[in-house]
């Protein structure tokens, strides 16, 4: 049985002491058509999506604040790289 509740996204682990930091900018438009293909829960405060297009990849984050949501995302990488470093950020070794 599943509970209305119960979270079906990952959540982001907390981030190990040697973690890599990624580099957050204001999005850029060339990449806007990209899509997500991969997100983490909507029930925390800050929440990451893999977005992929054009043959790159990269991540969006998006703080949601009592005012309105703030959003930040990496430089696009080649898809391969990308989806590694989504599987660095969901396990702690990047943020």
């Amino acid at each position: 049985m599943i509970l209305l509740d119960e979270c079906l996204s990952p959540h982001v682990v907390m981030p190990q002491r040697d973690h890599i930091r990624l580099d957050w900018r204001e999005p850029y438009p060339t990449l806007e058509r990209a899509r997500s293909v991969a997100w983490t829960c909507w029930c925390r405060a800050t929440v990451y999506e893999l977005c992929e297009g054009a043959g790159q990849a990269f991540i969006r984050r998006t703080i949601q604040l009592d005012n309105g949501h703030q959003v930040r995302e990496t430089l696009p990488w080649p898809i391969n790289e990308a989806r590694a470093i989504w599987t660095a950020l969901l396990s702690g070794k990047a943020r």
